[in-house]
């Protein structure tokens, strides 16, 4: 099967779960299903797109549904590069194609960030997130280069991107209260 045919699947699929007007974490989860049927190989990138940039990972839109309702992105982290602390604006649903990925989650407190929770995602790993309480960073955490498809409840094409925010406050270790 060809990554072309398995990504119209995947969009397929995507667009029935979408239809029923679900809930964003009943959204997130039966999306989430579907990846693991339809995950793409990294052949569904071109292979000057699969080397990444030097300067820090990339997002290539896959797919962008005509009504707004999803987009898919293949995101190319090469070692050691990383996201900002972030949120999001809407439910993200991603699988690791090839690579690993490491997400440290963290709470937002009064004036600075607890760091929660690290989780490793290593290929065909499939994850999902819904806000609020979705502050994360993701990270490549090898060294060789990541390449994971992100599946988001909006139009990347029109927005740019699916980050609400960034946070810079401090980070410290959790409580032990």
């Amino acid at each position: 099967m060809t990554a072309d045919h398995t990504l119209r699947e995947l969009v397929g699929s995507v667009r029935e779960v979408i239809s029923r007007q679900l809930s964003w974490a009943e959204t997130a989860g039966l999306v989430a299903d579907r990846l693991r049927l339809h995950l793409p190989t990294a052949d569904l990138l071109p292979a000057d797109q699969r080397y990444g940039d030097p300067l820090g990972y990339c997002s290539h839109v896959v797919h962008a549904e005509p009504d707004g309702s999803f987009s898919i992105a293949a995101l190319v982290w090469r070692s050691g590069q990383a996201t900002p602390i972030h949120d999001h604006i809407t439910w993200c649903v991603t699988g690791v194609i090839e690579g690993g990925e490491l997400e440290d989650q963290f709470a937002l407190r009064d004036g600075w960030l607890e760091h929660i929770g690290t989780s490793a995602a290593a290929a065909g790993t499939i994850t999902s997130l819904v806000p609020p309480g979705d502050i994360h960073l993701v990270r490549n955490s090898g060294s060789d280069t990541t390449i994971s498809l992100h599946i988001y409840g909006t139009d990347l094409t029109r927005l740019g991107s699916s980050v609400r925010r960034t946070y810079d406050q401090p980070v410290m270790a959790p409580t032990n209260d």
